[in-house]
Order: structure tokens, then C-alpha cells, then sequence
């Protein structure tokens, strides 16, 4: 069971606008690789506000591939996999948007919310934001960098694993009461826990 999470960063307030990408591969409960990739938005308009979160400036991304031709490098790795982001609403919007500007459909795979999963597993915390889970954690990283974010994200996803005895990640939404997200060709639908 392939599980990966994923972190964007944005360009401006237009979630078609991904600067950048970050990739964790889970293997056997633990993160076994991290990438991240800079993407060259279709429209190259920085806000002042996110070049303030994230450090990515125009002349970064000037050279860098478009949004399609950096996630078709990890095509085969999304085929059957089970994503994983926090705050999974605002990711997969930037991914569906992204694909829409260049009229690509959207590629078939499952996906959790690490957010949703922390306020579920540790009701416990103040917030459930990433940089206080890593603290929770006691995990330091450079946030808003897509690729600690997205590291940051499978190994909170891990401890929450074994924090509900759950066999692997994928297996935490039976364990808690989360639908599963989907995206497919046809659309999406998005990740819930019931009430509890």
C-alpha cells in the first residue's frame, strides 16, 4: 500500500496558482524519501503575503516545468496510492485548480486529511495547525518549505498510526470514523469524520 503525503505552496490567493510541491513517501512506518519540485505558475503573479510564508520569488520559478509536466515525473508513483495532506481541502483545491488551468484531468486516488485525523487522535492540543503538532512531536522543520511540510506530515501521520493502533495510515479512517477522500476523472469527494 503506497502512501504519500503532499504539500503545496501558492503563488497569490488563486488556488490554481502552485509555486511549489512537496512529496513524503511512507514505507513500512516510516518516511522513506522526500522531494520537492518548484512549479512555474501559468500566471506569474507572486502576492507580497505568500512570497512573505514561503521565500519563493518569480525569478525562482521562471525556469522551473509547469504544474503538469512536474506532476506527470510522479505519475506512477500516485497510481493507486493513498495521499495524504493537512488540511487536505486546501491541497487537493490547489491540485484540482492547477489541473484545470491546463484543462488535464484529475488523477484517481485516495486521500486523508492529517488535520482532520490530529483534532480526532489529539483533542488534547490547543491547535492542531502543523507547527504545533511538530512541536507535540517534538520535530523541528523549516515550515512552509513544501517538502519539510509534506515530511512533517507523513511522520505525524505515522505516530498517529500508532497512537490508535491502526496498522498502517491508510488504515486510521476505520479506526476513527474518517471517509476517505477521492479524486477521479469525474471529480471529487472530500475527506469527513462523523461527529463523535
Amino acid at each position: 500500500m503506497k502512501t504519500i503525503a503532499v504539500d503545496f505552496e501558492t503563488a497569490n490567493e488563486q488556488r490554481g496558482s502552485a509555486c511549489s510541491v512537496g512529496l513524503a513517501w511512507i514505507e513500512d512506518g516510516r518516511v522513506v524519501r522526500v522531494e520537492e519540485r518548484l512549479i512555474r505558475p501559468k500566471e506569474m503573479r507572486f502576492s507580497g503575503f505568500n512570497v512573505a510564508i514561503h521565500g519563493i520569488r518569480p525569478e525562482h520559478v521562471e525556469d522551473a516545468p509547469s504544474f503538469p509536466q512536474v506532476m506527470d515525473e510522479f505519475h506512477d508513483d500516485f497510481r493507486g496510492a493513498t495521499m495524504i495532506a493537512h488540511n487536505a481541502a486546501f491541497d487537493f483545491s490547489v491540485w484540482r485548480a492547477s489541473l484545470d488551468h491546463y484543462r488535464q484531468s484529475y488523477p484517481e486516488l485516495s486521500y486523508l486529511c492529517s488535520l482532520k485525523m490530529a483534532q480526532r487522535i489529539w483533542p488534547h492540543l490547543l491547535s492542531h495547525r502543523l507547527n504545533v503538532i511538530a512541536e507535540h512531536l517534538m520535530l523541528r522543520f523549516r515550515h512552509h518549505n513544501a517538502a519539510e511540510d509534506a515530511a512533517i506530515c507523513a511522520t505525524a501521520a505515522i505516530e498517529m498510526a500508532k497512537a490508535v493502533k491502526a496498522a498502517d495510515v491508510a488504515s486510521i479512517p476505520a479506526e476513527i470514523g474518517m471517509k476517505v477522500g477521492r479524486l477521479t476523472a469525474y471529480g471529487y469527494e472530500p475527506c469527513t469524520c462523523r461527529r463523535g
